[in-house]
Parts: structure tokens; sequence; C-alpha cells
């Protein structure tokens, strides 16, 4: 008895460490073109959603996200918790080294390239805040849409 429960042990763990690999390899984010045999990427973009409070983890990434943006992919970011603040009108700026800018600056370069940016639902009333208080162009995030946005094909979370 003692020996199949070590095999059934074993087996289980065998299956928890392949059955995400072959669920990863039914959606690719890069396959091979048939034709030429090059590589072609899949990912269409990036949903980033930020909650730390970190300027240092929030600068790391909006610089992700430039990226991205100027490798040609979509980006899409949602602010939530301590990282709300970064959409608030007059926030407090940390200028972060070696770009001597601050994670706003760089979320205002993203939103200028038309990045959209949103603060969750939930941020506004529990901060005693208003959207008079937000950033030009940041919006209130409805959770139907997010959803929606985070199933797209070829779309990657990414959250920090």
């Amino acid at each position: 008895m003692k020996h199949m429960k070590k095999n059934l042990t074993a087996l289980a763990l065998l299956a928890a460490f392949l059955f995400p690999l072959s669920l990863g390899a039914m959606e690719p984010a890069a396959t091979k073109d048939s034709k030429s045999g090059a590589v072609v990427d899949n990912t269409k973009g990036l949903f980033v959603v930020i909650t730390d409070s970190d300027p240092m983890t929030q600068m790391m990434a909006l610089v992700l996200s430039t990226q991205t943006v100027l490798q040609g992919k979509s980006v899409q970011i949602l602010l939530c918790g301590p990282a709300g603040d970064l959409a608030l009108q007059k926030s407090r700026e940390v200028m972060m080294k070696p770009q001597n800018k601050s994670p706003q600056m760089l979320l205002g370069d993203l939103m200028a390239k038309g990045v959209p940016v949103e603060v969750c639902p939930l941020y506004l009333p529990n901060k005693g805040k208003t959207e008079a208080d937000l950033v030009k162009g940041v919006s209130v995030a409805k959770p139907p849409v997010v959803a929606q946005k985070l199933r797209a094909e070829g779309i990657k979370l990414f959250t920090f």
C-alpha cells in the first residue's frame, strides 16, 4: 500500500509538470513558418497590470512596455492599488536613473504613443478621489471589457 501511494504521488507530480507544458504547446508565442523555416512571433501585445508602489518596479514595467511598443506590439495598461497613484494629477514623482525620468513621465510618453491607460474601478472610490483627479487621458476600467481584453488571442498578461 505504501509503495502504491508513493507511485501515485510521483505520477501526480509528473502529470502536474507535464500538463502546463502541453497547454503552452497548444498556443505557442512563436512558431516556425512552414515554408521559410523562420520564427514567427504570434504575440500581438501585452496587457500590463501594475499594482506595486515601488517607483523602480513601476519604472521597469513602463520601460518594458515602451520597448514592446517600439517593437511594433500593442500595450494596454491597468493601474490598481498603490500604482493607481501614477494616474493622479500632481502625484509624487521620483526621478529614476539612468533616464532621469519618473514613472509618470514614461506613462505619459506611452499615452502619447496611443497606449490606453486605465485605473481599476475600485481605486478612485476607495482613495476618496474622482475621475476629475486623474491625468487627462486616463479612464476607469470596466471589468467585462478588461476580461475580454485579457482573453484576446495573442495577448500576454504582464504583472508588476
